[in-house]
Parts: structure tokens; C-alpha cells; sequence
């Protein structure tokens, strides 16, 4: 498969790709499950924002308003398309859309590209197979029972006559679309595309180095602009001295930009632009600031845990409440209360933040590593004061987004040094820069409670969270409601229990948060599924057969969190991938002296994982030896990316359960680099298997799914080693001795 270029839209409606008549089929693709960043994106009325293209030279492209960060959406998205099309896969290719929100809805993130677009996809290739079967027909005179697709282009069954798709676009161009909610499908059972592995589109292109992400953007007469931006969370420049910067060979000019937005959306700082990012760099060294470090300069990582502590001394807001736990806690036989701890977290995304920008007075171009292009483009607008069509924003390949990338904050400088200088310019981050201005996942403390009977059932269940909060950020109304981003899973376990209670407290603090690698389940599902493990133990029972027990009889769990979707927990699915994982990892077998297993098991995202991870524990450090998934995501159109997202998501939760944490002294964040941000090395990765329900469900989310599961399967296997159980995160050696 090959990236084609960026057409016009105009000049590719008028003429096609090659001149001739193409056929267009217009199909509508919901945007990210990120309601918060929708807000920011509003929704247009038209739902024709994507489009598959067939021109006379046989070639079949989707221009679709996803972005590619590494998670293989532009692989999967067109097999769904080749699929219904009956296309020779090497016809297909790739366009990225442009930026227009009347057309386009371009969100990537939530784990929604697929699942959401699994049945628009499928629709608007049928339609166009139809279109084109009708072509053939007419041109033969023949009935279209007749007629059938065929390897990129139509057969007609009695003649043995065949006409490619390029020969009948122009044709099929003059028809009318069938009614996309009547057309018929093909059969799954007869899916040649989906359901077998493909190499991802743009793996040659970032072998070989010809892939461009946005840090590779570059234009004529473009400056590179660093900015030095207060080491303070909340702080801003008191006042500042650019002699020494502006001496700087290279140094074009020095500027301030203000802070932007509510909370710490942008935080303003001092601009170095340079012919090159070197002696940006170089100048930025030389600048004398000082700083009015702001509101936040006493906040530390030891306030926030008093913070927490104190709030869990005090009844919380009750968010949910069935049965009464404080009353059938104290009379248990067996009954635990143990508290939880997550820290900060950040991205780590291996590009830094970069923007390009050209703000000309008749309009604005820029080149952005973005997963939400209409809300760059919003923000370009916002800060050029030219209307959004007047902005053309390209995405680009990404090297890693994670949530990060949903953000506008780069986009926003950018913007404002365009503007400021009136020149092409990329504002390029450093590392120290991502690290330490980042949006974290939220830091959060759990108080559970929680008893078994003398059955072994769960007699009561009870869940104190206190957390900084995404949606008190975020949202209008999220200081009123910040439970709202902060539960997911937790808030309706599939275990059962006549008395359930969670309550919340909003902890208060300066440290910008938003959404991370599977958001609030990575908190949750560590939570959850350790501390139902720890009542397994009290219990004395084995943790699979417990777990399975307290799921019971196979049942439709609504979510609690957003009931108006109404796509509930099915507790037999859940299951299944428990006794799979377990299956698979021989639970029960005797394992090497000094090696043990722990499972967990979590659905998020509208999917189901498990994992057992086999670990030891040697002079207080923890050695993962093998960590074996089992995964239902629905019917897996690429298997072989699903299987790499899961392995991904398993890299992405061990960096943050086994290596370093965002700390937070005098207002601002200590570590700076991989130097005192430590990531798993190679050597230190455990074998990992991932063995998939070939389901044939529809699709649903997989980029994030198998991050909660590891925490927990990792931490259940050091208790079952050791007897020490793991209750903070990350794993420190004096939580093991």
C-alpha cells in the first residue's frame, strides 16, 4: 500500500486522481469517545466526512479523518473497505483527509477508530459494489443477478467477461448511491481481508526514513523557536533579559507569549527564534528570567498524599450506593480495609510536541502531529483571527499520541509566535520540555473496605477515592461533578455484592492532568482487581475460583458511568477471557521454586481482557518472566495489530508500574529526562503472549484495553511469591522488604 498526497478537495471532486471520472462514495465516521475534547470540536450537522475514491487506473483510495500514531488505524480502517469492496488489497491506498470539520470528523482517541467506524466502512464499500456491479450490468445488458465482485472488479458469471473498477468508475459515478442503511453486506463467513494479519501501510516508509512526522515538517524562510516556559506550575515571567540570548549566533529574535486558557492550557514564556533548533537551544540557555512562580510554588508530592489522606478521613460525595456497606462491614467475619496510591504520570511520547505554523494575513497553513485537527484548527483561528476554513492543518504521522496528542497547548504557541513574527515557524519541545509540561494522569488515593461471608460471597464493597481530577479541568460543570472522568469500571464491578457503596473527594492542585493511556482504568483496573484479590486471600480461596464465583450467572451489567450509550458489561465474555488467560498460562501447574502467577481480569473500552503474569522477587527486585493475555475486542480486522497494541499497552503499564513517577517539589516537576525517568530496557521485558476470541462481534476498542490488566496480574503474582502485597504505585524495594 503507498500515502498518496493531499489533494484539493475541490480539484479532487472535479477531476479525480488521474484526470478521468472517479467514483466518490461520501460516508459518515463518528469522532473520538473523548467528550471533554468534543466539547472543543463541535459537531457539524453534514455527515459526509469521508470519502472512497475509484478512478479509471484501478486504484481504490480512502481519504478518512483519522490519525496515525503508531496504533495501525490507517492498516485496519481501509481492510474494512477492501473487505466489502472485494479488492485486491495492493489496489488499496491511503490519503490523509484535510482539516474541514464541515466535512470531516477527525478525533483519534478513546480506542473508537475502529469499533466506530467498523459499520460506516463496511456500508460505504457495499455501496460502491453495488454501484459498480450495476455499471457492469448496464454496459452488458444483462441482469445484475448475473454479476459478482470479483478480485477488483466485476464478473459476469455466464460470459466470463470482466471489467475492472477502473473501467466502470465513470459509469458507476452517474448512479445513485444506495441507501446506506439497506445496503447489503457481505458475509462475514466469506472475509478474505478481515480477520487476517497485514503489514501496517506505513511500515516501509518509517523503515527506510521516508515517513515524515511533524517534527520532519519544513518550509522556506521557516524560523525554529524554543520557549522557555516557568519551571512552576501556575507561574509566569516577572521579568527577563535577552542580551546574552540574542548574542547568540543564529538568534533571530527573542519574545514573549502570554498564557492561554483556563487552568494551565498554555503557560505562556519567553521565545527564542532561530535559523536552527541548535541555536534556539543555545540561546534559551542564555536568557535571564525571573520568575513570579505563581500560587502553586508550595505544592509537593508529600502535600498532595496529606491532601489525600485527610480527605479520606471525612465522608466523600457518594456517587453510587446499593445495599448499606457500613452497616454489613463491621459485623464480617472477614473483612479488609486497605488504601491504594497512583502517581502522576506522564506521556513519554518518543516525538516531542512540535508545531508549524504560517499565519498570513489571507490565511494560515500548519503541519501538526495532532489527534484532533479541528480543534488546532480552532485554535489557529482563535489566535490569527481568520475564519477556520481560512486554516489549512495537515496531520501528520505521529511517534506516539497516548492521549497527548489530544491537547492543543503546542498548537496554541505555535500559533502565537506565527502570528507574533508574521514568518513560517516550528516551536519544537525538548525532552525536558515534555516531561515537565505535559497534561499527567491524575494522581489518586484509594481507601477500600470490603468483607466476604462465610460462603466465600462478597458481603459488601466499598470504595473511597480521592484524585486530582481530568474533569474539573476540562469541563464546564467539572468542579461539580469531577467523579464523573474518575471511576469508570470501579463504579460497576462485575463482581456481585447486596452492598455496594463508592464516594469521592476532588483533591485540589495546580499539576495540569487529562487523558493517558487508558484514562481512569489504569487507576481502576489496579485497584479493582488487587483488592479483589486481597479478599480472595482473606477468603482463603483461589483467586481464579474466586473471581469466577463472585461474577456469577452470566449477566448484562449496565454502565454506570454512561448509561445513555447502553453497552453493558457482559459478565460471560469477561469470564471467558479469565479461564482462557488462565488456560493458556496452565494456572495451577507447578511452577519453578521462588516463581509465582497472579490474574486479573478487566473490560474497558467495551472489551475484555485477562492476564496471568508469572514473576519472582530477588534482593527486592521484581522479575517478570512471562505475561499471558487473553483478549476479546470483538472480530479482530487486523489480528496482528492487535496483538502489537496489546503488547504496547503491556510495555506502556510496566514503565509505569516498575520504573519512576511524576514527583512534584516547590510547585514543579523533578524529573527531566529518561535519566531520572527510568523505562524498561529489552532485557528487562517478559515474554508475552496474546491469544485472541475470534469473535464475531463487532469490533470495539483495543489500543487501550490492555494496559489496566498488568498492574494488578504483575502485583497478585509478587503477593503469591512473597506475601507482601503491592498497594502503591511504583513498585519500591522497601514495599518488598
Amino acid at each position: 500500500m503507498t500515502t498518496a498526497p493531499i489533494l484539493n478537495r475541490r480539484e479532487f471532486l472535479k477531476t479525480g486522481a488521474t484526470g478521468g471520472a472517479a467514483l466518490v462514495v461520501a460516508f459518515h465516521l463518528p469522532g473520538s469517545a473523548f467528550a471533554a475534547a468534543q466539547d472543543q470540536e463541535k459537531k457539524t450537522p453534514n455527515p459526509l466526512n469521508a470519502w472512497v475514491r475509484i478512478t479509471p487506473d484501478n486504484r481504490v483510495t480512502l481519504i478518512l479523518g483519522k490519525s496515525e500514531m503508531g496504533q495501525g488505524a490507517m492498516t485496519a480502517l481501509p481492510m474494512i473497505l477492501a473487505e466489502e469492496l472485494y479488492l485486491d488489497w495492493k489496489q488499496v491506498s491511503v490519503e490523509q483527509a484535510p482539516t474541514d470539520p464541515k466535512i470531516y470528523d477527525h478525533g483519534t482517541g478513546g480506542s473508537g477508530s475502529v469499533a466506530g467506524s467498523w459499520l460506516p466502512l463496511r456500508r460505504a464499500g457495499a455501496a460502491a459494489r453495488e454501484m459498480l456491479i450495476t455499471a457492469a450490468a448496464q454496459r452488458w445488458n444483462v441482469s445484475r443477478d448475473t454479476c459478482k465482485a470479483q478480485n477488483g472488479g466485476v464478473l459476469h458469471g455466464a460470459r466470463k467477461e470482466f471489467l475492472t473498477y477502473g473501467e466502470l468508475a465513470g459509469d458507476a459515478s452517474k448512479l445513485p448511491i444506495p441507501d446506506l442503511n439497506t445496503v447489503p453486506l457481505k458475509n462475514s463467513d466469506d472475509f478474505t481481508i478481515v480477520g487476517h494479519d497485514r503489514k501496517r501501510f506505513e511500515a516501509a516508509a518509517k523503515s527506510t526514513g521516508a515517513a515524515k512526522f511533524g517534527i520532519d515538517s519544513r518550509m522556506p524562510g521557516m524560523e525554529c523557536a524554543v520557549i522557555a516556559r516557568c519551571p512552576v506550575f501556575g507561574g509566569k515571567v516577572a521579568k527577563f533579559d535577552a542580551t546574552k540570548a540574542k548574542a547568540v549566533p543564529g538568534v533571530r529574535d527573542v519574545i514573549s507569549i502570554d498564557a492561554v486558557g483556563q487552568g494551565a492550557f498554555t503557560s505562556g514564556g519567553i521565545v527564542v527564534l532561530a535559523n536552527n533548533s541548535w541555536a534556539a537551544l543555545q540561546g534559551r540557555r542564555a536568557l535571564e528570567i525571573t520568575w513570579d512562580e505563581g500560587p502553586h510554588a508550595d505544592e509537593s508530592s508529600a502535600s498532595l498524599r496529606k491532601h489525600f489522606i485527610e480527605n479520606a478521613a471525612k465522608p466523600g460525595k457518594v456517587v453510587r450506593n446499593e445495599g448499606d456497606a457500613d452497616a454489613a462491614l463491621p459485623s464480617a467475619s472477614k473483612k479488609i480495609e486497605v488504601a491504594y496510591e497512583l502517581p502522576f504520570a506522564p506521556h513519554a511520547c518518543m516525538e516531542p510536541m512540535n508545531c508549524t505554523v504560517h499565519v498570513r494575513p489571507d490565511g494560515a497553513e500548519a503541519w501538526v502531529p495532532t489527534q484532533a485537527p479541528q480543534w488546532a484548527q480552532g485554535v489557529i483561528a482563535q489566535v490569527s483571527g481568520l475564519p477556520p476554513e481560512k486554516v489549512d492543518v495537515h496531520t501528520t504521522l505521529m511517534g506516539g499520541g497516548f492521549g497527548r496528542r489530544y491537547q492543543a497547548d503546542f498548537v496554541m504557541e505555535a500559533a502565537q509566535v506565527a502570528k507574533a513574527t508574521g514568518r513560517p515557524v516550528q516551536v519544537l519541545w525538548t525532552r525536558e520540555d515534555d516531561m515537565q509540561h505535559d497534561f499527567y494522569r491524575p494522581a489518586s488515593y484509594h481507601k477500600m473496605q470490603g468483607a466476604a461471608d462465610a460462603q466465600g460471597k462478597l458481603a459488601a464493597w466499598k470504595h473511597f477515592q480521592s484524585s486530582t481530577s481530568i474533569a474539573a479541568v476540562w469541563d464546564k460543570d467539572g468542579a461539580e461533578k469531577p467523579e464523573a472522568s474518575e471511576f469508570a469500571t470501579a463504579a460497576f464491578i462485575p463482581y456481585e455484592t447486596p452492598n455496594f457503596r463508592v464516594e469521592y473527594a476532588l483533591a485540589h492542585s495546580g499539576v495540569p492532568r487529562a487523558w493517558w493511556r487508558s484514562v481512569e482504568h489504569s487507576s481502576s483496573g489496579f485497584v479493582v482487581e488487587t483488592f479483589v484479590d486481597e479478599l480472595a486471600a482473606a477468603a482463603g480461596a483461589d483467586p481464579l475460583k474466586f473471581r469466577l464465583q463472585l461474577i456469577g450467572d452470566a449477566r448484562k451489567i449496565p454502565d454506570f458511568t454512561n448509561p445513555k450509550q447502553n453497552k453493558p458489561l457482559d459478565t460471560a465474555r469477561l469470564k471467558s477471557v479469565l479461564q482462557l488467560a488462565a488456560e493458556k498460562a496452565e494456572w495451577g501447574k507447578p511452577l519453578p521454586k521462588g516463581v509465582a502467577r497472579g490474574i486479573a481480569g478487566y473490560y474497558s473500552f467495551e472489551s475484555y481482557t485477562a492476564a496471568v503474569a508469572e514473576v519472582s522477587v530477588e534482593k527486592g527486585q521484581v522479575h517478570i518472566h512471562r505475561i499471558v493475555y487473553a483478549v476479546d475486542c470483538g472480530r479482530p480486522v487486523n489480528p496482528a495489530g492487535v496483538v502489537a497494541q496489546v503488547e504496547s499497552a503491556a510495555v506502556y503499564a510496566l514503565s509505569a508500574m516498575m520504573k519512576d513517577a511524576i514527583t512534584i517539589d516547590r510547585g514543579r516537576v523533578q524529573q527531566a529526562n529518561f535519566n531520572d525517568y527510568d523505562m524498561p530496557r529489552m532485557s528487562e521485558m517478559p515474554k508475552i503472549e496474546v491469544h485472541l476470541v475470534m469473535s464475531k462481534e463487532d469490533p470495539t476498542g483495543i489500543g487501550e484495553p490492555g494496559l489496566p490488566v498488568v498492574a494488578p496480574a504483575v502485583g497478585n503474582a509478587v503477593f503469591a511469591a512473597t506475601g507482601k502485597r503491592l498497594r502503591r504505585l511504583p513498585i519500591k524495594p522497601e514495599d518488598l522488604a
